[in-house]
């Protein structure tokens, strides 16, 4: 994940990382109460799909990614069917018949839309907390 690009100049890793540091954010500011570590490995793995998608090989990545990226992290970790459903449905509303059934889900969701946005209009990590691994 560190060696492909995801928004921007951020790695798909670090933007996982943006993700999973955002929704846990987003859980505590909000006081929902969803479970630390189903939430933040959930997020972690919500863009596993493992691929460059700029090489133009798969060109409907928008609306294929999440399922890619489930099928992999269900084949490499021990999730459950919640973690995987979320997984599945944070493209939406792009995959519009995707809707979030859990709270993890809404989150992850959520907090996808508002670091993607981030990464893309800034090309940087600054403001909302938002760093790279290495600190930048």
């Amino acid at each position: 994940m560190k060696d492909f690009t995801q928004h921007g100049n951020t790695t798909t890793f670090d933007h996982c990382v943006n993700v999973a540091r955002t929704s846990y954010r987003i859980n505590h500011a909000l006081h929902l109460h969803a479970d630390d570590k189903d939430l933040i490995l959930t997020a972690l793995l919500h863009d596993y799909f493992l691929y460059d998608w700029h090489d133009h090989s798969h060109p409907l990545h928008g609306y294929t990614h999440a399922d890619t990226a489930a099928d992999n992290a269900v084949r490499d970790f021990p999730l459950d069917t919640e973690e995987e459903k979320a997984i599945r449905s944070h493209m939406w509303p792009l995959n519009i018949s995707r809707i979030p059934s859990s709270r993890i889900a809404w989150i992850i969701s959520a907090a996808d839309k508002i670091c993607s946005a981030k990464e893309t209009l800034s090309g940087r990590h600054s403001g909302m907390g938002l760093k790279t691994t290495d600190g930048k």
